[in-house]
């Protein structure tokens, strides 16, 4: 198998440590090498200028539900020449009463290309395959749906 790390990095840099005072700023560092600047949701203090936890949930989901989609419309003969997604979570209760995104529903807007393109039943078929296989959807209670254009 396969082992996934992220290193994340937070200082107070000297602010005052109350509630309302502290940064929420911190920093992800990936195997890659690529670091970047989080923080919290804007409605919890956070700096809205950066990717939150919940973003980036949300955005995990859906690359991992285009990645595995790439791959069987690939397998199938299909080609894409673009794939873009505007995923919307929604942060409510959930049956514990612990606020959680209990539910995530991705858009994808899909360019074809080529002298194949997928009937609706075939596209219902590979998104289905797509949230069926993906490891991150695999991983979470969260409902996630895909919603037709």
């Amino acid at each position: 198998m396969s082992e996934h790390k992220a290193t994340i990095k937070w200082e107070r840099g000297g602010a005052e440590f109350s509630y309302q005072k502290y940064p929420r700023d911190h920093a992800w560092s990936f195997d890659g090498g690529h670091t970047m600047t989080a923080s919290a949701a804007p409605a919890y203090l956070g700096n809205p200028a950066n990717v939150d936890p919940e973003e980036a949930f949300v955005a995990s989901l859906s690359s991992c539900h285009m990645l595995t989609f790439l791959a069987i419309a690939c397998r199938q003969k299909f080609v894409l020449d673009a794939y873009e997604d505007h995923a919307v979570g929604h942060m409510e209760k959930n049956a514990q009463g612990k606020m959680a995104i209990t539910r995530v529903e991705l858009r994808p807007r899909i360019v074809w290309s080529g002298d194949r393109t997928p009937s609706a039943e075939e596209l219902d078929k590979m998104h289905h395959a797509a949230h069926e296989n993906c490891f991150i959807a695999n991983s979470v209670k969260t409902d996630i749906t895909v919603v037709k254009a």
